[in-house]
């Protein structure tokens, strides 16, 4: 019978990380791969992460399975890490997932279950997986524009025009901060107006929120979730902690559905039967680090000043890259990367451009032009600023 099997589509950031380890030169740049990287090019494991796996060798009895919606510690560091007191704990039903992106595939299975019929509206660019896990869920989804390529900013017009369409019941998908992969935010006056929006018109807000503390810090880039949370009834919830914790491969994430309290028994347990019937109980080793460092003062006062040299070290980059940028280019047509928040950015391109930057001149960027900024270093920026300039 296999066949029979159609051949899938190849995951284009995976062509690019295999083209990238097929390449012997010495000089060549990853900025394709979304992984955070520090000054040598390595993902490390950071200290309070360690800190709490000692503590998790010393103390930790058995490896026995959690319950099917994972660790309630998990739950409540959480929540209390992504809404604060914003929301009671009353109105909030949780469950763990193989990182955020099995939180999305959650939560969107739990849509469909509860809404077949609904719409989810995905921006335009948004991360792939977005699209593929919303047919997957078998969801009906519609595009709407959100990226403006000629300023680096929101297209506001084209959201709202395309926002126009949703209906009561549909769902409209949100990039919490650090927009990925275009790096562009809604302000808090974009949230505010937002929020109205959803609730005039019946709308379920679902937030994807994978890089919390990337952009401005947690409690700021948490500011427009929270708004949002704080404004309607009803919003769905994806955390992972695979980035801000540096958990790439632990798989830790998390589903949250904000509702009226009498309906959270039963989100609850449609959300253990959905783990259960995919995945049975979640994974927690990741979800135990992540209590263990949240609930330890200093282990979460490590954790928040790493998460603070990595963020600045982004940041940094993006100005470095702007300022190389100005001055091989002559013009500021690329300053808009210093504005903007996270690890991505798009700096535009054809197939042919995005090839030539590889093979002529070793720098790996995903089709569009999506380029890692974490990927760089200060002293690679002159090579990538002159590639780009000549290419794009």
């Amino acid at each position: 019978m296999f066949n029979r099997l159609p051949a899938p589509t190849l995951d284009p950031i995976l062509q690019v990380m295999q083209m990238y380890r097929d390449d012997s030169r010495a000089t060549k740049v990853d900025l394709g791969v979304g992984v955070y990287k520090d000054d040598t090019g390595i993902t490390p494991v950071m200290r309070a992460v360690k800190g709490a796996e000692r503590i998790l060798v010393e103390t930790q009895d058995t490896k026995v399975y959690t319950a099917l919606t994972g660790d309630p510690a998990f739950h409540a560091a959480m929540i209390d890490l992504l809404l604060g007191d914003t929301v009671p704990a009353a109105r909030i039903a949780a469950a763990a997932a193989t990182g955020g992106t099995g939180a999305v595939r959650l939560a969107m299975e739990l849509i469909a279950t509860a809404n077949p019929d609904a719409t989810v509206f995905i921006s335009n660019p948004t991360w792939p997986s977005h699209n593929a896990l919303a047919d997957k869920a078998r969801l009906k989804r519609q595009s709407y524009r959100y990226y403006d390529a000629e300023t680096g900013g929101v297209d506001r017009d084209g959201l709202w025009a395309d926002l126009a369409a949703a209906k009561p019941g549909d769902v409209v998908l949100l990039h919490g901060c650090c927009h990925n992969p275009t790096g562009t935010d809604l302000t808090a006056d974009d949230w505010a107006k937002m929020a109205t929006f959803l609730k005039e018109r019946g709308v379920l807000p679902f937030i994807d929120i994978a890089y919390q503390g990337f952009g401005a810090g947690l409690d700021e880039d948490a500011a427009g979730l929270r708004h949002i949370a704080a404004t309607l009834d009803r919003v769905v919830i994806a955390a992972s902690g695979a980035k801000n914790f540096g958990l790439y491969r632990e798989r830790a994430g998390i589903a949250l559905v904000l509702g009226p309290q009498e309906e959270r028994a039963t989100v609850s347990a449609t959300l253990g039967a959905l783990n259960r019937a995919s995945i049975s109980f979640p994974p927690d080793h990741g979800a135990r680090i992540i209590s263990t460092i949240l609930g330890d003062d200093a282990l979460r006062a490590q954790w928040e000043a790493e998460l603070s040299e990595m963020r600045d070290r982004v940041n940094t980059l993006r100005s470095a890259l702007a300022t190389a940028l100005r001055d091989e280019c002559g013009s500021d047509r690329f300053g808009f990367l210093a504005d903007q928040r996270g690890m991505f950015s798009v700096l535009g391109g054809s197939d042919a451009q995005i090839k030539r930057l590889r093979d002529e001149f070793g720098v790996y960027a995903v089709g569009g032009g999506r380029i890692n900024m974490a990927g760089l270093s200060l002293d690679k920026i002159p090579q990538v600023a002159k590639a780009i300039a000549q290419v794009l």
